[in-house]
């Protein structure tokens, strides 16, 4: 199955020039769906992680099914304010400012094995972020997942451990 049959693009969204890759129309598909966890799951299991880290918001919509189907954990990695009880920040640079990702305190015990997931890499801003936040907390992480990535924008270069994607776009 190609899965990029399953990914709508909407041009000029959130802005004029703009090509979003909508995943919407891929997860109301269940066969689609069934086939991208099955694929990113086999991706993610050669790492060994013991939990998934998922980027807010649609990074959710596919660690939290991944990590069932891996048989492991899964913690959210938020936007400023957005968890409760102590929390572990990490402001980071983006092309057009800064911006702030949490994590509960007790999210990780030491050492554990933390893959990254997102629904889509573009920059690598967020991602790379989201790594440093875990190390910053004791984690290990072994790699860093996506549904989509954006070849054309070079995130992949932004990060320093091995990045999956099952889709990529090179425009």
């Amino acid at each position: 199955m190609n899965l990029k049959d399953h990914i709508r693009g909407v041009p000029d969204f959130p802005k004029p020039g703009i090509l979003f890759y909508d995943i919407s129309t891929l997860l109301r598909n269940a066969d689609a769906w069934q086939v991208a966890m099955g694929r990113l799951a086999k991706l993610v299991r050669a790492h060994h992680p013991d939990i998934l880290a998922g980027v807010e918001s649609r990074g959710f919509l596919l660690a939290a099914p991944l990590a069932l189907k891996l048989g492991c954990g899964f913690i959210m990695l938020r936007k400023r304010g957005k968890l409760p009880g102590p929390i572990v920040a990490l402001d980071y640079d983006l092309e057009y400012g800064t911006d702030r990702i949490e994590i509960q305190a007790d999210a990780i015990q030491p050492g554990q094995r933390a893959v990254v997931v997102d629904d889509l890499l573009a920059t690598g801003g967020t991602m790379a972020a989201g790594i440093a936040l875990l190390r910053k907390v004791g984690a290990e992480v072994p790699a860093a997942a996506a549904l989509i990535e954006l070849e054309f924008l070079k995130g992949r270069d932004r990060l320093d451990v091995p990045f999956e994607a099952l889709v990529t776009y090179d425009k």
